[in-house]
């Protein structure tokens, strides 16, 4: 029992767990437009995830030799690296101008982490009010733009609402996690929580999912699975909104809500 509850710990802190959660996304992209399984791109979002995530949760650790943390993150370090090769190998397969739009999101990830200037303490995470909108954007960006610029898909009307409802769904699905983080994030972070309350926030999530499901039907294609996958998933994620605290389980939010884009594939893939 010990040695699967480790394997499962380790599942979560090397990004695996959320990395599926990008993979899925970006393959309910292209399942939604009726596009193929590309798996030169799918392969690359896992890899890159993997490789992204880790580099913004352990540069700060990685800096200090404590016993008790150099087991694990040499793990970590190891798959890291491991993953980083894979991406490698997988960007050298795609378009140019695919490259380029990676090269801005690698850029926003990278002073995620690292502060602007040698001697500051400013990164991207700790701008007042501004953590929660870019990791949507990149997420949207990632797993709705990137797969149809490499093949150089149209960007149509109905991209744009897949788009925005995509950056709406990743910021309420932070949602869960800005309200466990209220006890240990500095209050001149000025997060949602923060800023509006508890119970707000957990209205403002509800809002956006309501025109997540409603910006469905302006699209030209509507597709019946589509459709059914979404007010389903809505419907989840609104639950593990309300029921979302500061003090949750260990797994609520670092599985469980992650876990989300995941079902809502395997959904779509059942109906479509």
């Amino acid at each position: 029992m010990r040695i699967l509850k480790s394997l499962f710990n380790f599942y979560i802190n090397s990004s695996i767990h959320v990395a599926l959660a990008v993979y899925a996304l970006t393959w309910i992209t292209l399942l939604e437009l009726g596009l193929k399984y590309d798996e030169v791109v799918l392969y690359f979002m896992f890899y890159a995830t993997i490789t992204g995530y880790n580099f913004v949760k352990y540069f700060g650790i990685a800096k200090f030799r404590h016993r008790r943390l150099a087991k694990w993150l040499r793990l970590i370090q190891v798959l890291s690296f491991v993953c980083f090769l894979f991406m490698c190998f997988y960007a050298y397969q795609l378009q140019i101008k695919t490259l380029w739009v990676i090269v801005f999101f690698a850029v926003v990830t990278f002073f995620y982490a690292i502060p602007f200037f040698k001697k500051g303490q400013y990164t991207l995470r700790n701008i007042n009010g501004v953590k929660v909108y870019v990791i949507a954007l990149v997420w949207s960006g990632a797993t709705v733009f990137i797969p149809l610029i490499n093949i150089e898909y149209e960007l149509s009307t109905d991209v744009l609402l897949l788009g925005t409802q995509r950056f709406l769904y990743v910021l309420v699905l932070m949602i869960p996690f800005e309200i466990r983080d209220l006890k240990f994030d500095d209050s001149k972070l000025k997060t949602i929580p923060q800023s509006i309350g508890v119970n707000q926030t957990k209205t403002l999530g509800i809002f956006m999912l309501l025109i997540c499901s409603a910006l469905e039907f302006f699209k030209d294609d509507l597709i019946s699975s589509s459709i059914i996958t979404l007010l389903l998933i809505t419907i989840l994620t609104g639950g593990f909104v309300i029921f979302s605290r500061v003090e949750q389980g260990k797994y609520y939010s670092s599985f469980w809500v992650e876990a989300l884009p995941i079902f809502w594939l395997v959904l779509l893939l059942i109906l479509i």
